[in-house]
């Protein structure tokens, strides 16, 4: 018996090509999965690690220094009329409220009605991510900055101390900043120098680059590190420090660090770079004085941090912040006040 064979492919009906021709799965329904590919997304915490007051009515806010006075024998039969040098000095430093901080997106209608996922819910998260990122970085400049100043409490014979800087490592390699036995070290020169000028123990923190932080939890139980409330499961969720000489420690990708924000890795012996790091992730310093547009406060210029900036531990006193208006979220929604802040 005679038998004649088809190739079957050359019959079948590709349900998802077009015209007959092309991709067979051109025409197949493309499905949301549900979820989106994030942003990189910052933890702000210097709004309270450092001293924050509201401002009503008027541009700026007075915060007053005091300095140390003497003591002296008391002579029978004089009247105690007060120190003859006038002491305590007092000094100020006056906080300026900078021009309005935003973050904004268009939605276009069409869009947010054609559009399978949620559109608002997102943008607004990234708004505070951006709001909260440059919150953190410019507060952290001021307190970088402070550790080069001087007090300004300088009457003769009362002045105060002002800033310390703490070299991490005994070299200039870029490496001793991510050495756990040279930062430990540096921990507890930091808290010497804090107590020599009488500095309150009361919240005094740190702020690390991630990298920094990881390194130290790595070291729990070598270095003379031991932290007896996280260890076990907790260590290796990255909870492995808490405090060293009795400095809180916190980890931002937003302190100036080594010339620039969070990463640094070139020319760095013993760190692997986490590839294409992207603009976002790790940005030269840019300039923040007085002169840049809408800032009132002076937080310094790229050249004055350098690649030397290697972490920040301080006193919650060490900065101060002021909010005339704080964080908030606002639709304009045909409100044309929104759109230009004002009536």
């Amino acid at each position: 018996m005679a038998h004649q064979s088809s190739d079957l492919t050359t019959n079948l009906v590709n349900l998802g090509q077009s015209n007959l021709s092309g991709d067979k799965r051109a025409l197949y329904l493309k499905l949301f999965s549900g979820e989106m590919f994030k942003g990189f997304q910052h933890n702000a915490i210097a709004r309270d690690l450092v001293m924050k007051r509201t401002l009503k009515n008027g541009k700026s806010l007075q915060f007053i220094y005091t300095g140390r006075t003497t003591a002296e024998y008391h002579t029978p039969g004089n009247a105690i009329l007060g120190n003859s040098d006038g002491a305590p000095p007092v000094a100020e430093k006056t906080v300026t409220v900078d021009d309005l901080l935003i973050s904004s997106a268009f939605v276009y209608d069409l869009d947010e009605t054609l559009s399978h996922y949620d559109l608002r819910s997102e943008i607004s998260r990234k708004i505070g991510y951006a709001l909260a990122e440059k919150y953190d970085r410019l507060i952290f400049r001021a307190i970088a900055r402070g550790a080069r100043a001087a007090s300004p409490v300088s009457a003769t014979n009362f002045v105060e101390p002002g800033g310390t800087q703490i070299r991490v490592g005994s070299s200039t390699n870029e490496s001793d900043a991510f050495s756990s036995t040279a930062l430990v070290a540096a921990f507890y020169d930091a808290a010497a120098a804090m107590d020599e000028k009488g500095i309150s123990s009361d919240g005094r923190c740190a702020v690390l680059n991630p990298r920094q932080f990881y390194e130290l939890i790595q070291a729990v139980g070598s270095n003379g590190l031991v932290n007896r409330d996280a260890q076990g499961s907790a260590l290796q969720g990255g909870n492995g420090i808490i405090e060293i000489a009795g400095i809180h420690i916190y980890k931002s990708m937003n302190i100036p660090f080594l010339g620039k924000y969070g990463t640094k890795f070139a020319g760095t012996t013993g760190q692997t770079s986490p590839g294409n790091t992207g603009d976002f992730i790790g940005p030269d310093l840019e300039d923040a004085s007085a002169a840049t547009t809408g800032i009132n406060n002076d937080y310094g210029t790229a050249s004055e941090f350098g690649a030397v900036s290697a972490g920040l531990i301080f006193q919650k006193e060490a900065a101060a912040c002021v909010e005339a208006i704080g964080p908030q979220v606002q639709v304009t929604s045909g409100d044309v006040s929104v759109i230009y802040q004002g009536k």
